[in-house]
């Protein structure tokens, strides 16, 4: 038996223990501990977290409600195959779900990922329609897995090597707004990037061979994407006139992150199918796929399955979140944080050049850094120093955009107006030692 190393000694075999796709990330801090809005490192230094562990802790860190409630569940039971047999946790879970998804949705099968869930709404898709073809969105981003990776164009390098990627998938415009495909003003635009999906029906793929329409209600690794209001709307109309379902990954716009629980609700849309992940079980591995109950009939009996999929434990903590939720009033603190943060964010932008655009809806805020020469060319360098200085004092962030060139701003749904004003102070900061 060897010597048990201590954790900077570990820190220091990372590279070697971890894989380059886990170890070459950014900011590979050790953490110790983490509370609330905080992570403390091995030093003890706390670092305000405004990043909720990648849109996954919704209700903060550690909450007291969540730790509770796993640990009951834990002491009772850790795990058994659903199907083999039914735990409490899951269908409680379910039936609080109901209540807060939009109508109709009311019918799960639950998963451990993102990803996860995203493949099953696209086997569901498939399997329910009879149709091969989907349609995703350039700047999407659905997941890391075979499939999920096949609808996912963020990033190039998420797909190089990978080829050939599942068959049957197109990609139309998403209204990327302060880089518009078609090269309009927001007060000019008519949502002609819209016209891509005719394109696509009369050169590529016919409506009735389209299975479902997948879509980020905002995208998030493409940099916290906002579009236009009537965009789903459009997509809402245009599935119901071809028959094709609507999908939308709600993996990180659920629970709060939008103001509303879903971003469904915030913008007005019902999809037929909903991938559900991250926050859902505040760090436990926990996912779903939603649907109507006359959707979920046409997905028979052993046409899908899992093995670890709704675990007990995962389901316990996936209820006190949606407590906490409620009973700390987080949708309203959500929507009126968020709208003090874009509104000290575009004050930045209105002092910083290098800050190019600014946006979002409830906690969720991008800045997209430009080279200040009075253009839109992206920077990824001043977002890269930009984050290094937030996180020299004290504040972590994460980047996006196709080149790493946007700021990612998304605090849990529990911050303060002080934590908030802390925070613009250190982007200020920070911005003002970038140059």
């Amino acid at each position: 038996m060897t010597q048990a190393k201590t954790f900077a000694e570990l820190m220091e075999r990372m590279p070697r223990l971890l894989a380059p796709s886990l170890a070459r990330d950014w900011p590979n801090l050790p953490i110790d501990r983490a509370e609330g809005m905080y992570l403390f490192d091995t030093q003890g230094r706390r670092y305000l977290d405004f990043t909720a562990g990648l849109a996954v802790m919704n209700v903060g860190h550690c909450h007291p409600r969540v730790v509770a409630a796993a640990q009951a569940q834990t002491a009772r039971m850790i795990h058994s195959a659903v199907g083999v047999t039914q735990v409490e946790s899951l269908l409680r879970l379910a039936e609080a779900l109901i209540e807060v998804l939009p109508p109709g949705l009311d019918t799960f099968f639950f998963s451990n990922s993102g990803s996860e869930a995203i493949e099953g709404a696209l086997k569901l898709a498939r399997y329910a329609t009879g149709r091969p073809g989907f349609i995703a969105f350039w700047g999407g981003f659905h997941g890391r897995t075979l499939a999920a990776a096949a609808l996912t164009t963020s990033k190039g390098k998420y797909r190089r090597r990978y080829e050939p990627m599942l068959p049957g998938v197109y990609f139309a415009d998403y209204p990327y707004c302060y880089r518009c495909p078609l090269g309009k003003a927001p007060e000019t635009c008519q949502m002609e990037c819209m016209r891509s999906l005719d394109n696509l029906f009369e050169r590529a793929i016919a409506p009735s061979e389209v299975a479902a329409i997948i879509v980020e209600p905002v995208q998030g690794e493409a940099g916290f994407v906002v579009p236009p209001p009537d965009f789903l709307h459009h997509l809402r109309r245009i599935c119901d006139e071809h028959g094709i379902l609507l999908i939308f990954d709600e993996i990180q716009t659920g629970f709060g992150r939008t103001g509303q629980m879903f971003a469904a609700q915030t913008f007005g849309v019902t999809p037929d199918v909903m991938a559900i992940a991250k926050s859902i079980g505040s760090g436990f591995p926990l996912s779903a796929v939603v649907a109507s109950r006359d959707l979920m009939e046409k997905w028979g009996p052993a046409s899908h399955s899992t093995t670890f999929g709704g675990n007990p434990v995962a389901a316990a903590a996936g209820l006190a979140v949606l407590d906490v939720i409620r009973e700390e009033n987080l949708l309203e603190n959500c929507r009126r944080m968020g709208q003090k943060l874009l509104a000290g964010a575009r004050d930045l932008q209105n002092r910083y050049p290098i800050i190019g655009d600014v946006r979002g809806v409830g906690l969720m805020v991008g800045l997209e850094m430009v080279i200040p020469d009075g253009g839109q060319t992206p920077n990824p360098d001043a977002a890269r120093n930009l984050l290094n200085e937030c996180l020299s004092r004290g504040l972590l962030l994460y980047s996006a955009g196709l080149y790493s060139h946007v700021i990612r701003i998304f605090p849990p749904l529990i911050v303060n107006d002080a934590q908030i004003d802390e925070a613009l102070h250190i982007l200020d900061e920070s911005l003002a030692a970038c140059g």
